[in-house]
């Protein structure tokens, strides 16, 4: 294990990758990311902070995306740990290498019981999985714990350590703590309640979904050729069918997804066939599909 791999005790506070709230929005802008005023503000203040930035809202508004922007722009690791089901401390924190330990103990046969031990239970057997990837060594890094809200509750215990003084226990090698901090951003599509210690720890940002400017200028942006009219009605149909009691609204990315779609097919206006005909890119429920045929009107948006 390299010196510094162990905790320090050090005060830990900006990662230094934005110097103010507009040179986030500028710089997530680069790199393709159109950021309100509320994102780059909190973006900023995690950053200065040096807190895990818990972000929440309906998938497919840019929250991971939001994760990938700030590794771009701080020319960072982007360490990824993809919640689901069943993820465990083997997944998230770190394993033994079994099988490499068992040769080791096979090659060792004439050894004490405590000289293998040792050597088996060292970094050269040590599999370190995201949580513990993003803590360690001096290369700048972002975690992105993606999808929070689908693992189970017990995942949640596993992160208090690290986001709490960026460390994790290993009973076997000690305490490893990070000598630089990682930009940390966790979300979650509130499938289920995250726990208040967890919050604690956090700072929080909600992002719904845009205004319809805000939606303007991303679809402009990721869709280049489309006129402004037809930005125009294309938001101004989404924003529509999210006002109906549909069961997957449309996100963000299915909005540029529509848009990039309407753009192949060589249209130009918004009619009733064209809706019609590509109403499954951005509704991916045949009763929603159903239902938006049938209260859409598209003279009144």
């Amino acid at each position: 294990m390299t010196t510094g791999d162990f905790a320090s005790t050090g005060d830990f506070t900006s990662t230094g990758y934005f110097s103010s709230v507009d040179d986030v929005a500028a710089s997530l802008a680069e790199t393709g990311y159109l950021a309100s005023p509320a994102v780059a503000t909190t973006v900023f203040l995690a950053d200065r902070l040096g807190k895990p930035l818990l972000v929440e809202g309906p998938a497919g508004v840019g929250k991971t995306e939001l994760a990938k922007a700030v590794a771009q722009v701080a020319d960072a690791r982007l360490v990824r740990l993809q919640c689901y089901e069943g993820v465990d401390e083997s997944r998230a924190l770190y394993e033994w290498n079994h099988a490499k330990q068992l040769l080791r103990i096979t090659a060792g046969r004439g050894e004490s019981w405590d000289e293998t031990r040792t050597d088996i239970f060292s970094e050269e057997f040590l599999l370190a999985r995201p949580l513990l990837t993003a803590i360690r060594g001096e290369e700048p890094k972002v975690l992105l714990v993606d999808e929070l809200d689908k693992a189970d509750i017990e995942v949640e215990g596993l992160l208090l350590e690290v986001l709490s003084d960026f460390q994790v226990t290993v009973p076997e090698l000690g305490t490893i703590g990070a000598t630089r901090r990682p930009f940390t951003v966790l979300t979650s599509n509130a499938a289920r309640e995250l726990s208040e210690a967890l919050r604690r720890r956090c700072l929080f940002l909600h992002i719904g979904f845009p205004d319809e400017e805000l939606e303007r200028r991303i679809v402009r942006m990721k869709v280049p050729g489309i006129d402004e009219a037809l930005t125009g009605s294309v938001v101004r149909v989404v924003a529509a069918l999210r006002a109906m009691d549909l069961r997957k609204a449309p996100s963000v990315a299915e909005t540029v997804d529509w848009a990039r779609t309407l753009l192949a097919l060589g249209a130009t206006t918004l009619d009733e066939t064209v809706v019609r005909d590509s109403l499954g890119v951005i509704l991916k429920h045949q009763d929603d599909i159903l239902k938006a045929a049938a209260k859409l009107d598209l003279d009144a948006v």
